[in-house]
Protein backbone atom coordinates (compact mmCIF):
# COMPACT_ATOMS: atom_id res chain seq x y z
CA UNK A 1 0.00 0.00 0.00
CA UNK A 2 1.39 3.46 -1.21
CA UNK A 3 1.77 6.43 0.70
CA UNK A 4 -1.55 7.88 -0.97
CA UNK A 5 -3.36 4.72 -0.36
CA UNK A 6 -2.36 5.04 2.84
CA UNK A 7 -3.80 8.35 3.16
CA UNK A 8 -6.79 7.52 1.26
CA UNK A 9 -8.17 5.25 4.27
CA UNK A 10 -6.34 7.54 6.33
CA UNK A 11 -9.21 10.48 5.19
CA UNK A 12 -11.66 7.93 4.84
CA UNK A 13 -11.00 6.89 8.58
CA UNK A 14 -11.34 10.77 10.18
CA UNK A 15 -14.67 11.01 8.05
CA UNK A 16 -15.76 7.57 9.57
CA UNK A 17 -15.14 9.02 13.04
CA UNK A 18 -16.97 12.55 12.20
CA UNK A 19 -19.80 10.85 10.88
CA UNK A 20 -20.06 8.96 14.27
CA UNK A 21 -19.56 11.79 16.21
CA UNK A 22 -21.71 14.03 14.45
CA UNK A 23 -24.51 11.49 15.12
CA UNK A 24 -26.16 9.12 17.55
CA UNK A 25 -24.06 6.07 16.15
CA UNK A 26 -20.34 6.85 18.58
CA UNK A 27 -22.77 6.26 21.96
CA UNK A 28 -22.46 2.64 20.60
CA UNK A 29 -18.66 3.10 21.28
CA UNK A 30 -17.79 5.68 23.78
CA UNK A 31 -19.94 7.50 26.90
CA UNK A 32 -21.17 10.66 25.78
CA UNK A 33 -18.71 12.98 27.55
CA UNK A 34 -16.25 11.58 24.80
CA UNK A 35 -18.08 13.06 22.06
CA UNK A 36 -15.51 15.81 21.77
CA UNK A 37 -11.94 14.03 21.90
CA UNK A 38 -14.15 11.83 19.26
CA UNK A 39 -14.55 15.02 17.03
CA UNK A 40 -11.50 16.06 17.08
CA UNK A 41 -9.56 12.98 16.75
CA UNK A 42 -11.36 12.90 13.45
CA UNK A 43 -10.20 16.24 12.23
CA UNK A 44 -6.63 14.97 13.10
CA UNK A 45 -6.71 12.26 10.91
CA UNK A 46 -8.16 14.02 7.98
CA UNK A 47 -5.89 16.64 8.17
CA UNK A 48 -2.94 13.98 8.48
CA UNK A 49 -4.26 12.13 4.96
CA UNK A 50 -4.41 15.82 3.35
CA UNK A 51 -0.79 16.96 4.82
CA UNK A 52 0.35 13.33 3.38
CA UNK A 53 -0.82 13.61 -0.11
CA UNK A 54 0.46 17.48 -0.72
CA UNK A 55 3.66 16.04 0.85
CA UNK A 56 3.66 13.18 -1.70
CA UNK A 57 2.53 15.28 -4.51
CA UNK A 58 4.86 18.64 -4.29
CA UNK A 59 7.89 19.22 -6.14
CA UNK A 60 11.34 18.58 -4.26
CA UNK A 61 14.47 19.68 -5.09
CA UNK A 62 16.17 16.43 -5.82
CA UNK A 63 13.40 15.63 -8.30
CA UNK A 64 13.86 18.80 -10.13
CA UNK A 65 17.75 18.24 -10.38
CA UNK A 66 16.97 15.08 -11.69
CA UNK A 67 14.79 16.16 -14.38
CA UNK A 68 17.39 18.46 -15.40
CA UNK A 69 20.29 16.30 -15.16
CA UNK A 70 18.65 13.41 -16.36
CA UNK A 71 20.35 10.93 -13.53
CA UNK A 72 18.96 9.60 -10.43
CA UNK A 73 20.28 9.40 -7.61
CA UNK A 74 22.78 6.60 -7.35
CA UNK A 75 21.13 4.31 -5.41
CA UNK A 76 19.22 2.33 -7.84
CA UNK A 77 16.13 4.81 -7.80
CA UNK A 78 16.25 5.01 -11.69
CA UNK A 79 17.98 2.99 -14.61
CA UNK A 80 19.95 4.47 -17.50
CA UNK A 81 16.41 4.06 -19.67
CA UNK A 82 14.75 6.48 -17.66
CA UNK A 83 12.54 3.91 -15.92
CA UNK A 84 12.74 3.61 -11.61
CA UNK A 85 12.75 -0.23 -10.12
CA UNK A 86 12.52 -0.30 -6.99
CA UNK A 87 16.47 -2.08 -5.71
CA UNK A 88 18.75 -1.44 -8.81
CA UNK A 89 18.83 -5.06 -10.39
CA UNK A 90 15.58 -4.37 -12.73
CA UNK A 91 13.15 -5.27 -10.24
CA UNK A 92 10.26 -3.19 -8.75
CA UNK A 93 8.85 -4.30 -5.41
CA UNK A 94 4.79 -4.45 -4.54
CA UNK A 95 3.49 -3.78 -1.57
CA UNK A 96 1.91 -7.45 -0.03
CA UNK A 97 -2.01 -7.48 -1.46
CA UNK A 98 -3.04 -8.85 2.23
CA UNK A 99 -2.19 -5.16 3.47
CA UNK A 100 -5.73 -4.19 1.73
CA UNK A 101 -7.26 -6.29 4.45
CA UNK A 102 -6.74 -3.15 6.70
CA UNK A 103 -9.56 -1.44 5.04
CA UNK A 104 -12.22 -4.02 6.08
CA UNK A 105 -13.04 -2.64 9.58
CA UNK A 106 -12.93 0.80 7.94
CA UNK A 107 -16.01 -0.88 5.93
CA UNK A 108 -17.41 -2.36 9.29
CA UNK A 109 -17.02 0.62 10.87
CA UNK A 110 -18.89 2.47 7.92
CA UNK A 111 -21.66 -0.02 7.29
CA UNK A 112 -22.41 -1.74 10.52
CA UNK A 113 -24.58 -0.24 13.12
CA UNK A 114 -23.91 -2.29 16.21
CA UNK A 115 -26.40 -2.77 19.02
CA UNK A 116 -25.88 -1.97 22.51
CA UNK A 117 -25.25 -4.35 25.08
CA UNK A 118 -28.81 -6.33 25.80
CA UNK A 119 -29.30 -9.50 27.83
CA UNK A 120 -26.74 -12.05 27.04
CA UNK A 121 -24.02 -9.71 28.32
CA UNK A 122 -25.89 -9.15 30.95
CA UNK A 123 -26.20 -12.17 32.11
CA UNK A 124 -22.88 -13.71 31.79
CA UNK A 125 -21.27 -10.73 33.62
CA UNK A 126 -21.55 -9.87 37.64
CA UNK A 127 -23.70 -6.75 38.61
CA UNK A 128 -21.13 -4.02 38.90
CA UNK A 129 -22.90 -1.95 41.34
CA UNK A 130 -20.95 -0.32 43.90
CA UNK A 131 -21.91 1.83 47.26
CA UNK A 132 -22.70 5.39 46.32
CA UNK A 133 -20.48 7.91 48.62
CA UNK A 134 -23.41 10.03 48.45
CA UNK A 135 -27.38 10.24 48.51
CA UNK A 136 -28.53 13.21 47.11
CA UNK A 137 -31.84 14.35 48.01
CA UNK A 138 -34.63 13.84 45.74
CA UNK A 139 -37.20 15.98 44.56
CA UNK A 140 -40.65 15.80 45.45
CA UNK A 141 -42.35 14.39 42.47
CA UNK A 142 -44.74 11.88 42.03
CA UNK A 143 -43.87 9.41 40.29
CA UNK A 144 -39.54 9.85 41.17
CA UNK A 145 -37.68 9.58 37.89
CA UNK A 146 -34.32 7.23 38.69
CA UNK A 147 -32.14 5.32 36.67
CA UNK A 148 -31.10 2.14 37.71
CA UNK A 149 -28.18 2.86 39.01
CA UNK A 150 -29.50 5.06 41.32
CA UNK A 151 -32.09 3.11 42.57
CA UNK A 152 -30.46 0.22 42.90
CA UNK A 153 -27.49 1.86 45.05
CA UNK A 154 -30.09 3.68 47.83
CA UNK A 155 -31.88 0.06 47.56
CA UNK A 156 -29.05 -2.20 48.38
CA UNK A 157 -26.80 0.67 50.50
CA UNK A 158 -29.09 3.03 52.11
CA UNK A 159 -32.07 -0.05 52.86
CA UNK A 160 -34.19 2.33 51.02
CA UNK A 161 -34.10 5.31 53.43
CA UNK A 162 -34.55 8.03 50.69
CA UNK A 163 -37.11 5.80 48.71
CA UNK A 164 -39.54 4.85 51.65
CA UNK A 165 -43.30 5.75 50.84
CA UNK A 166 -42.46 6.48 47.20
CA UNK A 167 -43.34 6.03 43.91
CA UNK A 168 -40.13 5.61 41.61
CA UNK A 169 -40.16 5.07 37.47
CA UNK A 170 -37.22 3.37 36.47
CA UNK A 171 -36.35 2.52 33.09
CA UNK A 172 -34.20 -0.03 31.63
CA UNK A 173 -34.12 -3.62 29.14
CA UNK A 174 -35.12 -7.03 30.37
CA UNK A 175 -32.55 -9.50 31.49
CA UNK A 176 -34.11 -13.16 32.70
CA UNK A 177 -32.05 -15.54 34.97
CA UNK A 178 -31.82 -19.19 34.71
CA UNK A 179 -34.33 -19.31 37.01
CA UNK A 180 -36.54 -17.08 35.40
CA UNK A 181 -36.03 -14.22 37.61
CA UNK A 182 -37.07 -10.93 35.29
CA UNK A 183 -34.12 -8.41 36.22
CA UNK A 184 -34.46 -4.46 34.95
CA UNK A 185 -30.99 -4.10 33.50
CA UNK A 186 -28.68 -0.91 32.55
CA UNK A 187 -25.58 -1.59 31.23
CA UNK A 188 -22.71 1.40 33.00
CA UNK A 189 -19.95 2.92 31.26
CA UNK A 190 -16.70 3.64 32.46
CA UNK A 191 -15.26 5.01 29.01
CA UNK A 192 -16.40 3.06 26.28
CA UNK A 193 -18.73 -0.06 24.96
CA UNK A 194 -15.63 -2.11 25.78
CA UNK A 195 -15.82 -2.11 29.79
CA UNK A 196 -19.66 -1.85 30.02
CA UNK A 197 -21.07 -3.90 33.19
CA UNK A 198 -24.54 -4.41 34.12
CA UNK A 199 -26.33 -3.26 36.73
CA UNK A 200 -29.54 -5.32 37.86
CA UNK A 201 -32.69 -4.84 39.55
CA UNK A 202 -34.93 -7.21 40.48
CA UNK A 203 -38.69 -7.05 39.95
CA UNK A 204 -41.52 -8.51 42.27
CA UNK A 205 -45.22 -7.76 42.12
CA UNK A 206 -47.35 -6.95 39.46
CA UNK A 207 -45.07 -8.34 36.75
CA UNK A 208 -46.38 -8.52 33.01
CA UNK A 209 -46.91 -12.30 32.11
CA UNK A 210 -45.09 -12.15 29.20
CA UNK A 211 -41.47 -10.35 29.08
CA UNK A 212 -38.96 -10.91 26.41
CA UNK A 213 -35.35 -10.18 26.94
CA UNK A 214 -33.86 -7.16 25.92
CA UNK A 215 -37.22 -5.51 25.55
CA UNK A 216 -37.23 -1.74 27.29
CA UNK A 217 -39.95 -1.04 29.70
CA UNK A 218 -40.80 1.52 31.81
CA UNK A 219 -41.50 0.35 35.38
CA UNK A 220 -43.12 2.30 38.41
CA UNK A 221 -43.27 0.90 41.76
CA UNK A 222 -42.06 1.01 45.53
CA UNK A 223 -38.76 0.16 47.19
CA UNK A 224 -38.87 -3.38 48.97
CA UNK A 225 -36.11 -4.94 51.47
CA UNK A 226 -35.70 -7.85 49.44
CA UNK A 227 -32.31 -8.59 47.48
CA UNK A 228 -30.39 -11.46 46.28
CA UNK A 229 -27.33 -12.38 45.46
CA UNK A 230 -25.58 -11.83 41.35
CA UNK A 231 -24.56 -15.78 40.90
CA UNK A 232 -21.68 -14.19 38.77
CA UNK A 233 -20.12 -12.32 41.28
CA UNK A 234 -21.77 -12.25 44.24
CA UNK A 235 -23.05 -8.70 44.00
CA UNK A 236 -26.01 -7.29 45.47
CA UNK A 237 -29.43 -6.86 43.49
CA UNK A 238 -32.09 -5.65 45.18
CA UNK A 239 -35.55 -5.64 43.73
CA UNK A 240 -38.47 -3.23 43.09
CA UNK A 241 -42.24 -3.74 43.74
CA UNK A 242 -43.82 -3.16 40.52
CA UNK A 243 -46.98 -1.70 40.33
CA UNK A 244 -47.40 -0.80 36.80
CA UNK A 245 -45.18 -1.37 33.69
CA UNK A 246 -44.80 -0.50 29.98
CA UNK A 247 -42.41 -1.44 26.96
CA UNK A 248 -41.22 2.29 25.54
CA UNK A 249 -38.66 2.28 22.96
CA UNK A 250 -34.45 2.27 23.49
CA UNK A 251 -33.29 5.45 24.61
CA UNK A 252 -31.05 7.78 23.03
CA UNK A 253 -28.33 6.70 24.69
CA UNK A 254 -29.27 3.08 25.92
CA UNK A 255 -25.89 3.06 28.81
CA UNK A 256 -25.93 4.39 31.91
CA UNK A 257 -22.67 6.70 32.81
CA UNK A 258 -24.39 7.80 36.63
CA UNK A 259 -22.39 5.43 38.79
CA UNK A 260 -19.11 6.45 37.87
CA UNK A 261 -19.72 9.87 37.81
Amino acid sequence: MNRQAQAAVLFLVGAAVLHAGLTDLYLRYVKAGLRPLLLAAGVVLIVAALATVWYERRPTKTSKAELHTGHGNGDGDEREDGHEDGDGHGHVHREPRVAWLLVLPLFALILVSPPALGSYSAMHAGTALQAPLAYPSLPATDPLPLGVVDYAGRAAYDHGRTLAHRRVEVTGFVALAKDGTPYLVRMALNCCAADAQPVKIGLTGHIPPVLQPDTWLQVTGTYTAKQTKDPVNDGRIPFLDVTAAKPVPTPHDPYDESWNN
